[in-house]
């Protein structure tokens, strides 16, 4: 859902084949960078924050693609997701106080 939401694709988008599913392209597209696969409107360059945000959107990128492994036993578990997501947060917090 948070890949969803942060490319505002479905993953019953047209887009996507059956050798091709969201995860799979965020995964692919991340490569060139996270900015290639977000929503462009919910952040733009001149913003004041933009690298504070792009970190964050980034980190939780990697959080989402670990969720949806194609391995049951590979994925994260949820307790460890909401860890990660909080220490996102905090981390994101951080850099928006050092400006």
């Amino acid at each position: 859902m948070m890949m969803e939401v942060f490319t505002r694709k479905k993953p019953t988008n047209a887009m996507f084949t059956s050798d091709l599913s969201l995860s799979r392209w965020v995964s692919e597209v991340l490569v060139n960078g996270v900015t290639q696969a977000m929503d462009s409107r919910l952040i733009r360059k001149e913003e004041e924050h933009f690298f504070a945000e792009v970190s964050c959107v980034s980190s939780i990128f990697e959080l989402a693609l670990n969720c949806t492994t194609e391995s049951p036993e590979s994925r994260i578990n949820i307790k460890d997701a909401l860890a990660l997501l909080e220490k996102i947060r905090l981390e994101f917090l951080a850099k928006l106080s050092e400006n």
